[in-house]
């Protein structure tokens, strides 16, 4: 696909308003995603209900989805709709930032897979095994997802100030 066919796939409405809208979707991700991280952290205990544990599976659907959301808005802003690809590619504040971010994406495969485990027991009526180790070791891993998550935003607004960046 040639560039002109991409440029017009991507800016239909004009680059400022595209651009606008992918920064929101961006920004409205990333808080869906610590959003959904929260009501993790909150419904995490030894021995859920079957609604609690049915939230904890939605919450981190939910979850995922905004963090692929969050990923592909990010990747549009740093190709073609940011400051340009050098910008961000020569700070190595982008690269820490980016980091955590993946940081925090494989930490969350521990929960996630474990609630993905919980659908069989949910589906049969059951409720799944939950004890006390494995809450605390969710509520700990979720801290620490928090703890990143809440770092990024720092690291953006500090990136897009050029801090990082080596002077001219």
């Amino acid at each position: 696909m040639d560039t002109v066919m991409l440029h017009l796939l991507l800016f239909p409405m004009g680059q400022v308003l595209t651009s606008a809208v992918v920064a929101y979707v961006h920004d409205l991700s990333f808080m869906v995603c610590f959003g959904a991280l929260v009501m993790e952290r909150q419904l995490i205990q030894p021995s859920p209900d079957r609604q609690q544990a049915t939230r904890m599976v939605i919450a981190d659907i939910i979850y995922g989805l905004a963090a692929l959301l969050l990923l592909g808005s990010g990747i549009l802003r740093v190709l073609y709709l940011g400051q340009g690809a050098s910008f961000y590619t020569h700070n190595p504040l982008f690269w820490t930032k980016v980091g955590v971010f993946l940081a925090v994406g494989a930490m969350s495969l521990y929960p996630t897979v474990t609630y993905i485990l919980w659908v069989i027991p949910l589906r049969k009526g059951e409720l799944p095994r939950v004890g006390e180790a494995l809450a605390t070791r969710l509520a700990w891993i979720i801290n620490v997802e928090l703890v990143g998550f809440a770092a990024i935003p720092l690291l953006a607004t500090l990136m897009a100030r050029g801090v990082g960046l080596s002077p001219v």
